[in-house]
């Protein structure tokens, strides 16, 4: 049978002196007293402590192993003791990545729902996508110019962890004999072993063919197989000698010489779901990784999902704009002795091929120089001429930019104060490729509502839950939604009722403060819905508004009607008037303190006679609001006298 009370013995954690007591179950207690009473030392160095090292001695062996051993609070005993879930005013080292919508696992509803029933458009043109039949997409590959071999792969993995073992062995049995693994062709017999903590890419090679006139039927074929093992999407690869069918290794045991490495692959991604006519686009089906930004399939690769970039600064690598390009316009650079003559050569490489000439003080450059000679000219084939004493050798390369060169140096870059140098020309802007968004241009490309999922987060709460109040779903979308929508709303409400309709929700978790942070996890405890739980929470009205003060108490009160024992350190009158029972420490703080001095509902505490906070709550004692007021100063205005 359940016990009805937590009892605890001789806590002598802290100032505490051997303090016993028994606390109601399935109740809401607050805990209170003058500042250093010992409250904080019962109830998180005492309860919380012990409950949460009773939760790991309870797990395997193997399982303590990687979690270590906590110590055990200096307390006689413990009995009825739920596990423990302490909600603390802490916001140190939380992820620049953690947003108030993954905190709360809205994010997580959110991006199941876009992925399900969200409205697919092209991220080039805005139309909306339709899926393409095998016919056009066989039609497509037909268009590749004659005589091309090809590989058609199917994608069974897309930026997945594992090691992958039994899915090599069942691709070998149902025949298949090569997969794409990572970029590189293998051998199924002989298949690679994956690192299971890394994110892999896993294509099946369903045919090798070349385009010709009579190659129809089998491309239709592989083609069908391809949609089938791909679940909808294929990868048309047109290979270089190194993926021609077997790999360097298979290459040697036939005699061969083994091809040389190539560049990179040149890969058509076509799908019977999601494709643009018009534009001659093709998307995977949305899946909920499309729409995380912590997803290398979701997050914007410019700024790696952050919104924001550390670059370099072209008005800070600038200071004197009339000095010349090859005077030191750009501060960082330092071209002397023959590394500075290689390094001119190139530049006057860039500047014959651009048309312009590098003695022209920069501030009077084209545009058109400046690009080039910061951003680089892309894949452009650039000749350069190096001039010695046996005539001039012409070679040709493209030209990558300044900037590039720099951020390879600060990213090389192990000391320090190397690094701290080159930071001094750079600061954090708005990614410019998905301003701010942090996810890729084809999830930034599927909205519900005419909103897509950037927009929704950028909504305060108050208008996200209006946003789904107002929202309407076909009954086909209502079926697979529904339970996802329900969710959303709850937890929306959950933070509406503490108070914090004003916060939008990617605004992320360093930027908020100790009391917001500790809501935004009670709420989301509470739309998690545990019972038998015994929540501490660490004076969680400070910065309220009455009326805010009072929602969260409803919720305290809503997490107790679960099932829940909820304690609350607090000082608040509000809290302990709705509170269940209140324990009051004392008398006085530090080694005065550490004793309870009463303990019971409100008019006990307002009884007792050794209570402080008593005093207060009779009346005998109060804090008088001060008669006469500091003069408001405006700020920088000296002080009086």
């Amino acid at each position: 049978m359940e016990p009805r009370t937590i009892t605890i013995k001789g806590a002598r954690e802290h100032n505490l002196k051997n303090v016993s007591l028994k606390l109601p179950r399935n109740r809401l207690i607050c805990f209170t007293g003058v500042s250093g009473s010992g409250k904080s030392s019962f109830a998180f160095d005492t309860l919380f402590a012990e409950g949460q090292r009773r939760y790991l001695a309870s797990l395997s062996s193997y399982a303590r192993q990687f979690l270590g051993q906590l110590a055990r609070p200096d307390v006689d005993q413990i009995t009825g003791l739920s596990p423990a879930i302490s909600i603390q005013q802490k916001t140190g080292g939380w992820n620049p990545r953690s947003t108030v919508g993954t905190i709360t696992q809205i994010h997580d509803y959110l991006r199941v729902i876009f992925a399900r029933i969200g409205r697919q458009h092209c991220s080039g043109c805005d139309r909306p996508i339709s899926a393409q039949t095998r016919e056009q997409i066989v039609a497509r590959i037909l268009e590749i110019p004659s005589e091309t071999q090809l590989l058609i792969l199917a994608p069974v993995v897309r930026g997945q962890k594992g090691e992958y073992r039994d899915l090599f062995e069942d691709l070998l049995r149902q025949g298949y004999a090569r997969a794409r693994v990572d970029g590189d062709i293998v051998a199924l017999a002989d298949a690679p072993a994956l690192a299971r903590n890394i994110r892999h890419n896993i294509e099946i090679v369903v045919d090798r063919l070349k385009i010709s006139p009579t190659v129809r039927p089998r491309l239709a074929e592989a083609v069908e197989n391809a949609l089938k093992l791909g679940k909808g999407t294929l990868v048309v690869h047109m290979p270089s000698a190194r993926a021609e069918g077997f790999s360097p290794r298979e290459a040697s045991k036939r005699g061969a010489e083994p091809p040389a490495p190539t560049e990179g692959p040149n890969d058509l991604l076509l799908s019977s779901h999601f494709a643009c006519a018009p534009c001659d686009l093709s998307f995977e089906p949305p899946s909920p990784q499309l729409f995380s930004f912590n997803s290398p399939t979701g997050m914007c690769w410019t700024c790696q999902g952050m919104g924001e970039t550390f670059d370099f600064d072209v008005d800070r690598l600038v200071s004197d704009p009339r000095k010349s390009f090859l005077r030191g316009a750009i501060d960082p650079m330092r071209m002397r002795g023959r590394v500075g003559r290689w390094r001119r050569h190139i530049f006057e490489g860039v500047a014959r091929h651009v048309g312009f000439d590098l003695k022209t003080p920069w501030g009077k450059l084209p545009a058109k120089a400046k690009r080039a000679l910061l951003h680089g000219l892309g894949d452009t084939h650039v000749t350069y001429q190096w001039r010695w004493s046996g005539g001039i050798w012409r070679h040709g390369a493209p030209f990558s930019g300044v900037l590039a060169d720099l951020r390879e140096k600060h990213q090389k870059a192990k000391s320090p104060m190397v690094r701290s140098y080159y930071e001094k020309y750079m600061r954090r802007a708005c990614c410019s490729d998905c301003n701010g968004a942090r996810l890729n241009a084809q999830a930034r490309a599927v909205r519900i509502g005419g909103a897509n999922i950037n927009e929704l987060s950028a909504k305060s709460i108050t208008e996200a839950a209006a946003f789904f109040d107002r929202l309407k779903l076909s009954p086909i979308q209502r079926v697979i939604a529904d339970e996802a929508v329900k969710e959303i709303r709850g937890r929306l409400a959950f933070l509406a009722d503490v108070g914090l309709g004003y916060l939008t929700l990617d605004r992320t978790a360093p930027t908020l403060s100790g009391g917001e942070s500790q809501r935004i996890r009670l709420a989301g405890q509470i739309g998690a819905g545990l019972a038998g739980v015994l929540y501490i929470l660490d004076e969680p009205s400070i910065g309220l508004h009455a009326v805010d003060n009072e929602r969260l108490l409803d919720s305290l009160c809503r997490l107790r009607d679960l099932g829940n024992t909820v304690i609350v350190v607090e000082h608040d009158e509000q809290t302990m008037r709705r509170a269940d029972q209140i324990v009051d420490f004392g008398p006085g703080p530090g080694v005065r303190g550490g004793r309870v001095v009463a303990q019971g509902d409100l008019q006990t505490i307002a009884r007792s006679k050794r209570s402080i906070t008593g005093r207060y709550l009779r009346g005998d004692e109060r804090i008088e609001i001060p008669k006469k007021r500091r003069p408001v100063r405006k700020r920088n205005s000296p002080r009086p006298g």
